[in-house]
Parts: structure tokens; sequence; C-alpha cells
């Protein structure tokens, strides 16, 4: 399936979100607690809340796990607070690099709020989805709050600026199945957003 241009995925996650229920603002203390430490802030609190997070491996990790595809990856994650109904809402973009493929590569979709799943060791876990059965990922948060962990099994992702490609699938293999991101600057982010007032907005965090 061809991708959609980000304006209309945008309003596809808002409105997939709320008819599901969404993140409301009075989501559980737990649910809200994640999402403080993944922001940096009380995103109940903030009209627009954004975290970045990256990871460019270098030659000698690269070496020692010889079957990683990724070469360097880029997380946004986004929350935004509907003003009509007051519900909460969590999406990604995700931005990937290739050690033996030019290009750069992404994808994004909408986040459910965070919760204990039975395999997560007691660990609260962010689950983030592509529209059309893309895949998605799923973001837990590391020892502290200045890194997290992307945990993946598949993901459908497009070349950079040609939404109406047909994209590749990236599939966790023995070296691709969890990704440790630094948190960092939004200024890294930036190249994932292509909506103007959605850069303005970030131009003020």
């Amino acid at each position: 399936m061809k991708r959609r241009s980000m304006t209309a995925l945008a309003l596809s996650v808002l409105l997939a979100v709320v008819a599901s229920g969404g993140v409301r603002a009075e989501e559980p203390k737990r649910g809200l607690e994640f999402a403080k430490r993944a922001f940096a802030a009380d995103v109940s609190k903030q009209k627009k809340s954004f975290a970045c997070f990256v990871r460019k491996y270098d030659a000698a990790h690269l070496a020692g796990h010889p079957l990683q595809k990724v070469s360097a990856m880029t997380l946004l994650i986004n929350a935004e607070i509907d003003p009509e109904d007051k519900s909460l809402g969590y999406w990604f973009r995700l931005g990937v690099k290739f050690r033996n493929r030019p290009g750069d590569f992404d994808s994004s979709g909408s986040c459910g709020s965070a919760h204990v799943n039975d395999d997560s060791n007691g660990k609260e876990q962010m689950r983030c989805g592509v529209d059309c059965d893309g895949g998605g990922i799923v973001v837990e948060m590391g020892k502290t709050d200045s890194a997290v962990l992307i945990r993946l099994d598949s993901i459908r992702i497009w070349r950079h600026n040609k939404p109406d490609d047909e994209g590749l699938n990236l599939s966790g293999g023995a070296d691709d199945r969890v990704f440790r991101l630094d948190r960092a600057p939004l200024e890294m982010c930036r190249a994932l957003v292509t909506n103007r007032k959605e850069l303005a907005a970030m131009r003020t965090k």
C-alpha cells in the first residue's frame, strides 16, 4: 500500500486515537508517569510536547554485531491535547539509516498509553503502530530518563520524502530487535517533520 502524506497521516492518527478512547487527560497515573519520563515534562499540562532520541552506531559496535542492518536511528515522540474533548494523543516518527543501503528512511503512526505487558518484566511500555498493518515498535524507558529502548518485530518504512513508494519492511533479526537511543535536542529530529505548524511548535520548545 502506498504511503499517505504526512498531513493525512497526522489527521488519521488523531482520529484513530480519539475513536479508540485515546489517552485521556485522566488516564491512569502510571501511564502519565511514563509520559513524564519520556517527555521530561507533564504532558497533561501542555498543548504540545515533543521528545527526541537518537543513536548512530560506530564502527566498533557494527563490527561486533555483523547481522545488524541499522546504522543509525532517530525517534520523535509527540503528545498533543485535543482542544475540543481534552483527549491526550501520542504518536511517533522513526528515522532509519542502513549500513548497506543508501538514503534515509522513516515511518510514523499512533501510540497507545503506557502499561505493563505480561512479557515486559514489570516495565511500562508504549506500543506504537503504523496504519494498514504496517507493524510498529514498542517504546520502553531505559534505566534513566536519558534513554529509551525500542523493541522491534517488524515495521513498514519508506524512503524519506517519497511517500508514494511502496516502502519496505524492517524486521527485527538477531541484531535488529532492540535498540537503545539517547535523549537529544529536538533539532536532531526536525528532519522527520514536514508540517510547518509542527516545526514552529517544536521551535518554541
